[in-house]
């Protein structure tokens, strides 16, 4: 059946305003059709390309195995196929391609359709973030980062103590990996020890380790964590947690390198180099006398602090696009990038989790997107400010969630006069799940007495 000179017209509209290239051929892949967007990423005009075989024009590197042709055969469409094209000046080009069999109102097989997507931008926006924003595994276009990046080599190559500040998920056990990555202990063990997460009354025997007979359990000698990192870099994480009692010890193994184990009274040599990170004001925790003033300077001899992620907001695609590329090895797909609406999304956030937070919702968007571009359905509800998750309240908006459970850690807390062990099995949760929710309402457990 033919078709009307009216709907001939309003196909040749549509296919003049849309952005993607799209050419149709015959059945034996001849050019019959053209759009603005194809000549304008090909740089070839439709008159010179109309009547043409598809190989000729596009010059792909899968030409050998032309998609368009493994689907006239077979009738199975492709979606998304990561391909490169030369241009009409020689250039490589790269783009992603979908194809179609176009059938007549009986079903025959009239030829196929071709869409195809310049990925050019996303391509420089690739390299540009590999050659210049980027040390370690740290990415930033950020000028306070790239101070930082600066000296950070030197940082590494020094044997001092350094202590990292900044909030939580601001990418500080990152700058503490690529100072050990950096330094001359690089092929030694980086020892990660997150003082908030380990029970207090266990946590010097984790880190010195004992002496057969130091208490009822201890049937034999055991070397804790800091002799399993000895020629290595140890990583403080949340330092601030420390009790007092705690940073007495901590403070005699920066002043002379030694340590006793519990139960001991022998010393152990510790040839380790300290690195520490807080998301707490430590000068303030001194004046407050919840830090001891003289660990604090033992551990800030060489000092530096992360922003937030809402401060350097110039880092959200390139920190996006990173994740994506992570996720696509992780997950073995071909996701590309976000949509504009999505980046747009993210460009205004605030991000109280910052980097961290940000790589939930890339992650997230993976697990939901079946495509190559994250869409905004692709997003947490939480975040477009819309639903509730699974299972949850469904009068209840996001708000008012984080609100409630604000309320019931600090009334749990307060309840205990801020003990984390009581007010989690007083909450009927996990001591490390109630540390990450209390970290996530910035709620300190000091000051809940």
């Amino acid at each position: 059946m033919s078709e009307s000179p009216e709907s001939l017209k309003f196909f040749k509209v549509i296919l003049s305003s849309i952005a993607d290239g799209v050419f149709t051929v015959d059945s034996k892949r001849i050019i019959t059709s053209f759009n603005p967007a194809a000549e304008r990423i090909t740089g070839i005009p439709a008159s010179q390309a109309i009547g043409k075989h598809c190989a000729d024009v596009l010059h792909s590197d899968i030409c050998e195995h032309c998609l368009l042709d493994q689907t006239l055969k077979t009738g199975v469409e492709t979606i998304d196929r990561p391909v490169s094209i030369i241009d009409s000046r020689g250039e490589r080009i790269p783009i992603s391609i979908s194809t179609a069999v176009l059938r007549d109102d009986d079903g025959r097989v009239l030829g196929a359709v071709e869409t195809f997507r310049d990925l050019s931008a996303i391509e420089r926006l690739r390299k540009e973030l590999d050659r210049k924003y980027s040390i370690e595994d740290i990415i930033s276009k950020s000028p306070e980062i790239h101070k930082l990046f600066a000296i950070l080599p030197d940082i590494a190559e020094s044997e001092s103590t350094v202590l990292i500040q900044g909030p939580s998920g601001s990418g500080k056990e990152l700058f503490a990996h690529a100072i050990h990555s950096l330094s001359p202990r690089k092929d030694q063990k980086h020892l990660i020890i997150n003082c908030g997460t380990l029970p207090l009354q266990l946590f010097e025997s984790e880190l010195f380790g004992y002496v057969k007979g130091a208490f009822t359990d201890a049937k034999q000698d055991k070397p804790g964590k800091l002799a399993s990192a000895d020629g290595g870099t140890v990583f403080f994480d949340e330092i601030g947690e420390l009790p007092l009692s705690t940073q007495v010890k901590l403070l005699r193994l920066l002043q002379q390198r030694e340590y006793e184990p519990v139960g001991g009274t022998t010393p152990v040599r510790a040839d380790i180099r300290i690195v520490a990170a807080t998301n707490k004001d430590l000068k303030e925790m001194v004046a407050q006398g919840k830090f001891r003033d003289d660990l604090y300077f033992r551990l800030a001899v060489v000092k530096f602090e992360l922003p937030p992620l809402k401060k350097r907001r110039e880092d959200i695609p390139y920190l996006v696009d990173h994740f994506i590329k992570k996720f696509n090895a992780r997950r073995g797909k071909r996701i590309i990038s976000v949509s504009p609406e999505v980046m747009s999304i993210l460009m205004r956030h605030d991000f109280p989790g910052n980097i961290r937070e940000l790589e939930n919702i890339i992650e997230y968007g993976f697990v939901i997107c079946h495509g190559t571009i994250i869409q905004q359905e692709h997003l947490p509800a939480e975040l477009l400010g819309t639903g509730s998750p699974a299972g949850g309240d469904s009068d209840a908006t996001p708000i008012s969630r984080t609100i409630d459970e604000h309320e019931r850690l600090l009334s749990a807390l307060k309840k205990h006069d801020g003990n984390l062990g009581r007010a989690a099995d007083d909450l009927q949760i996990h001591r490390t799940t109630l540390w990450r929710k209390i970290k996530r309402h910035r709620i300190d457990p000091d000051n809940c007495h």
